[in-house]
């Protein structure tokens, strides 16, 4: 194993810049290690020119001895030749896009923005803006840019005294003063900003005086603003709120800046709307700002990522309806900018729009979005004729246009990390082309002995068809029996799809020999609304029978399935049901794995940040004293109410930076588990959040997962 670190950076120079490049490991056996899975350059942020002949991209290098990431920009041309890498410095370049009529190509590196040719010269520094440039989207004429960047923000935790620098506390006045891993001590604000001969100014903040924060966190970008074709107008997502507030709410709305008079305009409200009052310690589902009435009017759940036709008359974003319910279906809202007129153009597709970009005809709108467990691409027109334009087992991660009628776009599969391939829709599914335009990682992919995917079908306690998915043993024997791992998703609703991971790799599990089956149990998403929706209020029913229904399914009909030697792993929900599962699996299971659950459900209720999705998915604040049946059920079946039960090895993994579920709760359970004389272990990472993210980190993550497994199942 160490042989195998040096190899990956042998080439690797100890200084604070790390000039990480593409891996040349030598694998013994094919088989998957975690030092494969990092040694994987991660494809991202591919941009096609106008005029369709080249895909400029970036790529992320890691290494293990410096613990560092490095990223670089790549191009290469659309049928998949001439592919070179651009930058070459050890600092990271990111977030390539074309300017200049597709002359040019520019990133980001030091938090500066900069510009180069298309061949990677006359490299120029454009800002000075002493490392503060987060995200920037120029306009369609290359004569402005919208430069994303932090600004102070004290409304919450109050600014620290002048007179005391070393102090560490924090006055905090208000909710939401931590955000999935950080206080909440700045915001983010767009700066509109002009494009000269020297360079770009520093630009006007759009919401000057406003504290609020665009984009949204914790994960939006760029995308959230959008430029209007004629280069008059900013589009940009936003949640107008602060403190107890926010905390509460995902209401998020799309605003209309002009930039000649500096005025504003909310697309998703009726002028002069005001949000009717809540009670904030109990879920709004059934509450006056979810009302029919309230819904259709004033779009008060999330609302973002706008996009403009390219003929302007049109702006297009990602709409869910009600307001506190973070998993909503996803639709598409067309919005016409001279009526006012709003029309939800995917209601036949049953399922989330995840990402989606306007055709060159202004009439057509392609998308993504999951069904059976495959993220697959579709388009619709104006009027909401919704049709497939591809069939895979596979993810489809981003999507674009590129040309005047082709598609480029990611993707990846549980055997195949992310490429970018160059789609022709054909008049149906089976008949479009797919092109793989790039091939990050076949140097490693060749060397590897790869699990094959199966599909199942069972029938639920409830008489209803459930879909999982199964991945074979690496170099997989049908005469023999294998150690079995039942993958239990989080989200609460987050679909079992083909998705690559570099920490849950369904490759790595079958390289150590274990069959995996991954249900697309109740709650999760591609499956319709019903099967989705289901889960809410119920998370100790019908969702862990589904899971014991693939199990036990598993076990009686697949005869490489050992059921003597199953095991249950998952993280965040999935880390709540192993929980929960350790209490109720009467004997199935031998061993146990939770990544960053929910263990307490009362103390998580106040522990979390984001309050909407307790309120939600509970109904009630634990204290209220007309507790909903639902809420009712949920604190009485949470997890950590039949320690008393648990009778199995367990592993607890959690990350101190972890603020949406606190490492408290796997603290607790592994204290729990051993107080009761059960065999346990706790992995801690104090500068981890609800991911692992540093790689030497991700590498003591598998080893400990895979040494707890094999030392119970094997």
């Amino acid at each position: 194993m160490v042989a195998a670190i040096l190899c990956i950076c042998s080439h690797i120079n100890a200084q604070e810049d790390v000039n990480i490049g593409k891996s040349n490991i030598k694998i013994e056996g094919g088989r998957m290690t975690p030092e494969a899975l990092w040694a994987m350059g991660r494809i991202a942020g591919a941009s096609a020119s106008p005029d369709g002949k080249q895909v400029v991209y970036q790529t992320g290098y890691y290494s293990v001895r410096a613990n560092k990431s490095h990223q670089v920009i790549c191009i290469v041309d659309a049928d998949g030749s001439n592919n070179r890498q651009l930058t070459t410095s050890s600092k990271s370049e990111t977030d390539p896009t074309w300017i200049d009529n597709g002359k040019s190509i520019a990133y980001l590196s030091g938090g500066e923005l900069w510009t180069m040719n298309a061949d990677g010269t006359n490299r120029r520094q454009l800002s000075k803006s002493g490392g503060a440039i987060e995200g920037f989207k120029f306009s369609p004429d290359g004569k402005q840019v919208i430069l994303i960047k932090s600004l102070p923000f004290n409304k919450v935790i109050e600014k620290r005294h002048a007179d005391l620098p070393k102090s560490t506390g924090r006055v905090v006045n208000d909710l939401m003063y931590r955000h999935w891993d950080h206080y909440v001590e700045s915001i983010q604000h767009p700066f509109l900003a002009d494009v000269t001969s020297e360079g770009i100014t520093e630009g006007t903040d759009i919401l000057q005086g406003e504290p609020f924060e665009c984009p949204g966190e914790p994960f939006g970008g760029v995308e959230q603003l959008a430029w209007s074709p004629d280069g008059k107008q900013i589009a940009y997502t936003c949640r107008k709120k602060n403190g107890t507030q926010y905390s509460i709410s995902t209401d998020t709305d799309i605003y209309l800046y002009n930039i000649g008079t500096r005025e504003t305009k909310n697309l998703c409200k009726q002028p002069g709307y005001v949000a009717p009052a809540v009670d904030i310690t109990k879920s709004l589902r059934n509450q006056a700002v979810n009302s029919p009435e309230n819904v259709e009017k004033n779009n008060p759940g999330y609302d973002q990522n706008p996009q403009f036709s390219p003929d302007g008359k049109y702006i297009a974003w990602q709409s869910m309806a009600r307001d506190g319910y973070e998993a909503d279906r996803n639709r598409l809202c067309i919005y016409n900018i001279a009526t006012g007129e709003k029309n939800y153009v995917t209601e036949t597709f049953d399922s989330n729009v995840d990402a989606f970009c306007w055709m060159n005809d202004s009439e057509t709108i392609s998308f993504i979005g999951v069904w059976h467990g495959c993220v697959n691409a579709y388009q619709t027109n104006l009027r909401g004729d919704v049709r497939q334009i591809t069939d895979n087992w596979a993810d489809i991660t981003s999507i674009q246009p590129i040309g005047k009628k082709d598609l480029l776009i990611t993707r990846q599969s549980m055997s195949a990390p992310t490429d970018i391939y160059v789609v022709t829709p054909g008049k149906e599914a089976k008949k479009t082309k797919i092109q793989a335009i790039t091939s990050e990682n076949k140097q490693i992919l060749d060397q590897l002995h790869l699990g094959k995917v199966q599909q199942r079908w069972a029938k639920t306690t409830d008489g209803k068809d459930l879909m999982y998915w199964v991945m074979l043993p690496s170099d997989f024997d049908e005469n023999k029996k294998y150690p079995t791992l039942l993958f239990c998703e989080g989200g609460p609703q987050s679909p079992v799809s083909q998705f690559w991971s570099y920490r849950w790799n369904i490759q790595i599990m079958a390289a150590n020999g274990y069959v995996v089956v991954l249900p697309n149990r109740r709650g999760l998403p591609g499956f319709g609304s019903e099967w989705n929706e289901q889960i809410s209020g119920d998370w100790t029913g019908q969702c862990m029978k589904d899971y014991l229904t693939a199990i036990d399914d598993a076990a009686a009909n697949l005869p490489y399935v050992d059921k003597d030697r199953l095991g249950a792993v998952g993280a965040s929900f999935g880390g709540f049901s192993v929980y929960y599962l350790a209490g109720h699996h009467d004997k199935r299971f031998k061993a146990f794995i939770s990544h960053d659950g929910a263990f307490n459900l009362e103390a998580m209720y106040t522990e979390t940040e984001e309050n909407w999705f307790s309120n939600w998915e509970y109904d009630d604040a634990y204290w209220n004293k007309d507790l909903t049946l639902n809420a009712k059920r949920t604190y009485e079946n949470s997890p950590h109410r039949f320690v008393d039960k648990w009778d199995t090895p367990i592993l607890c993994i959690h990350g101190e930076l972890d603020y949406r579920i606190n490492a408290t709760q796997g603290m607790s359970a592994f204290n729990a588990a051993r107080m009761r004389g059960i065999p346990a272990q706790l992995l801690i990472f104090p500068d981890e959040n609800h991911w692992v993210l540093k790689p030497q980190n991700g590498i003591l993550w598998q080893r400990t997962f895979f040494g707890w497994l094999d030392k119970w199942l094997k």
